[in-house]
């Protein structure tokens, strides 16, 4: 099968991937994501889609930014694959445009965050090369 991957960056283009976001993000409404989307897009926030005949049916969110511990970073974010195409190796094809992207960025590290119950994602990214650094902490400071 060929597929085509695409870096979008313009809110439309970004817009129109909801359905992909709410089956790794059920809760997220909407009207939310487009809320959210424009201050995403200020900071640097931009995707990369997988085509299937002109259908997006795969994305990754990415971030490009520098931390102290590990210099400059690109970091996955909602990392998703339509059920009906998963075990296809397109979620490898992501990861390696994001290490492509990263290294022609200068970026020494990808970075990623996966929910602790999401158990095919751990064996998923322990494949594609990834190691358990630390923990991500959050702390609700508001509703």
């Amino acid at each position: 099968m060929q597929y085509d991957l695409t870096e979008l960056v313009s809110f439309t283009e970004m817009k129109a991937q909801y359905h992909l976001l709410q089956q790794l993000n059920p809760r997220l409404l909407q009207d939310e994501y487009e809320t959210m989307l424009p201050d995403m897009i200020r900071n640097g926030y931009r995707q990369v889609v997988v085509r299937e005949n002109g259908r997006v049916i795969a994305m990754s969110g990415f971030w490009i930014n520098t931390k102290l511990y590990c210099g400059k970073y690109i970091e996955m974010d909602n990392v998703v694959t339509g059920v009906a195409h998963r075990g296809k190796g397109i979620g490898s094809l992501l990861c390696d445009w994001i290490t492509q992207k990263g290294r022609s960025e200068g970026c020494r590290h990808i970075l990623l965050d996966a929910y602790v119950n999401n158990r095919d994602a751990h064996r998923f990214y322990f494949r594609e090369g990834f190691f358990i650094e630390g923990f991500h902490m959050n702390k609700k400071i508001a509703e």
